[in-house]
Parts: structure tokens; C-alpha cells; sequence
């Protein structure tokens, strides 16, 4: 015979709170309480206040701060990683009694720039809402999507295109800005004559961009590296072999900006433009409109890409 444990006798513990437990998330992530405040929809003193009450059930401080600083205990990396598996399991048995039961598989076609850095974000969160529907990942040049698309062989297709390039009836504008070119720093390869760069395969809007604003500027050039992966073209700017057009908000230390104080000419604005089969199927339509809101969310500074 099995002897149930007497719950009664048991010592009462205290429960923890969803919402200070996002706080506190979002404040690691963002890496200051005035940024979770903004990410919670709550003031600076409301998330201190969701701090001290969380520390005071622990009996632990999560948190050294000062003035210049914010570092969090040996205690906070441990609540972190269980916050972050009560969140997902509470998100989990939420989107299962309030999210259409939808399953089936998505054909999702990505450009490899965005595609390696910020999707597998993307997919993390979708997977956590529909965990019933599979994607299927393709990365491949536009123009190669673009004919996948329209023969039917990709449901939802990701891409990077000139602002000037009209858009397609349907589409979604997910991230427009500047292209830059990218150098090492502290690097001279844009001192080089002639200009060393590294570019994508022929067809791609970035290369277009950069040999156009070169060619319109008079500056001799030749390509050093061609390669369709954004790994190759930052392995090397890294080097010092050569310079490349990047995108702006994909640039980290150790490469920097440069402008026209190097010689270099301003380079035009790119889009990177969501498009789907006219007819999608509940499916394939979550998928649009998840990663739709996660650019959102990546352009209000709430989603990070994977470093590079």
C-alpha cells in the first residue's frame, strides 16, 4: 500500500509571480530596469518595487547595482534559467487553451543575412505558440525564392530588396534603413587602391547597391571575396582583406562604420520585404504574421539577433 505524503504538515511556501518574473527576465535581457520597464509596460519604480518584493521572497539578492553598473548575483543566474522554463511552460499550457489547435508544416524561405541571425529567434518564440506546426527552412538567393514562391514550392518568403524595387501586391515591409559599409576597427583595407570588397553573388540587392555607388563615385575597386554566406563576408572584414555593405542593426564590435571620411561613397536604403502565396492556409498565415511581429518587436529593441 502506498502512503500518501500528509500535505498538510508540509511547510507552506511561498508562489512566484508571473509578471515579476518577466520583469526580471526583461531585465537581465535588456540590461537595465529603465529598459524592462518600458518592455513590461510598467515605471522604473514599479519594476524596483517587483524586484525587492521577489529578492525579499527568496531571502536572496538577484542584483549588485551602483551607479554605473547592473551585475547580476550567482543567485539571479540560477532564477534565470528556471524563470526562463516557467515562462515557456507557462506560455506552453496557455496557447494550448486559448491558440487555434492548427498544425501542418510551412515552407518559410529566408535571406541568409537575417535568416542566420535573427529567424532562429523568431522560430524559438513561434514553436512556444504553435507547437503543432512545423517550419521548414529555406535560404537561398531572392531571385531563387522568388521563383519558388510563384511555382508554389515556399508558402511565406523573406527577402532583401531595393527600396526602389516596387513591392508586390500582398507584400510587407518588415525593415527598411541605410545600407553602410562595414571594416574592421582600427583595420586599412579602405585605405587600399584599388578598394578591396566582399560582396554576394550576382543578384543580390546588396552587391547591386555597393557597385552602383562605386561606380557612380569614380573609385576604382575590385572584389575580393564573392560568396553567398554573410559568415564569409564577415570572416573577411575580420581579417582586414577587404570592406562590405552590411546592414546597419547587424553591426557589432569589432567592425565599425565607415563613411565618407574614408572615401567611401553613401550607400541607399534596403528593405527587407515578408511575401506568401496569395492563398495561405491558417498555417502558413500564423507563420506570417509571428514573424511580422517579431520585426516589431526587433525594431523597438525587444528581440535580439544571434550574435555573429
Amino acid at each position: 500500500m502506498t502512503i500518501q505524503p500528509d500535505i498538510s504538515k508540509q511547510p507552506h511556501l511561498p508562489s512566484l509571480e508571473i509578471d515579476v518574473l518577466k520583469t526580471f527576465v526583461a531585465i537581465i535581457e535588456t540590461g537595465s530596469f529603465s529598459k524592462a520597464a518600458e518592455r513590461v509596460f510598467r515605471s522604473p519604480s514599479a519594476v524596483s518595487m517587483q524586484i525587492k518584493k521577489l529578492e525579499a521572497v527568496l531571502e536572496r539578492p538577484l542584483f549588485q547595482r551602483d551607479t554605473r553598473s547592473l551585475t547580476v548575483t550567482a543567485d539571479g543566474e540560477m532564477l534565470l534559467s528556471y524563470a526562463r522554463r516557467i515562462l515557456s511552460l507557462n506560455d506552453e499550457v496557455v496557447s494550448h487553451f486559448t491558440l487555434p489547435d492548427m498544425s501542418g508544416t510551412v515552407r518559410l524561405g529566408a535571406a541568409e543575412d537575417y535568416g542566420a541571425r535573427l529567424l532562429p529567434v523568431i522560430l524559438q518564440r513561434f514553436a512556444k505558440s504553435h507547437p503543432n506546426i512545423a517550419v521548414n527552412v529555406v535560404m537561398e538567393s531572392a531571385n531563387a525564392m522568388m521563383k519558388s514562391l510563384e511555382e508554389g514550392q515556399l508558402d511565406v518568403v523573406m527577402i532583401t530588396t531595393s527600396h526602389r524595387q516596387p513591392p508586390m501586391p500582398g507584400s510587407k515591409i518588415l525593415l527598411e534603413e541605410k545600407l553602410a559599409w562595414v571594416g574592421l576597427k582600427g583595420g586599412c583595407a579602405y585605405d587600399r587602391d584599388p578598394l578591396p570588397v566582399s560582396l554576394w553573388e550576382k543578384g543580390c540587392a546588396w552587391r547591386d547597391t555597393a557597385v552602383g555607388a562605386l561606380e557612380a563615385s569614380g573609385r576604382e575597386y575590385r572584389v575580393a571575396y564573392q560568396s553567398a554566406q554573410t559568415q564569409a563576408q564577415r570572416a573577411a572584414i575580420l581579417a582586414d582583406l577587404a570592406i562590405a555593405p552590411f546592414a546597419a542593426s547587424l553591426i557589432e564590435p569589432p567592425l565599425v562604420k565607415l563613411g565618407p571620411e574614408c572615401g567611401l561613397p553613401e550607400l541607399d536604403n534596403y528593405q527587407v520585404r515578408l511575401m506568401a502565396n496569395p492563398t495561405l492556409d491558417p498555417a502558413a498565415q500564423a507563420v506570417f504574421n509571428h514573424v511580422v511581429a517579431c520585426f516589431e518587436a526587433f525594431k523597438a529593441g525587444e528581440l535580439e539577433c544571434i550574435p555573429g
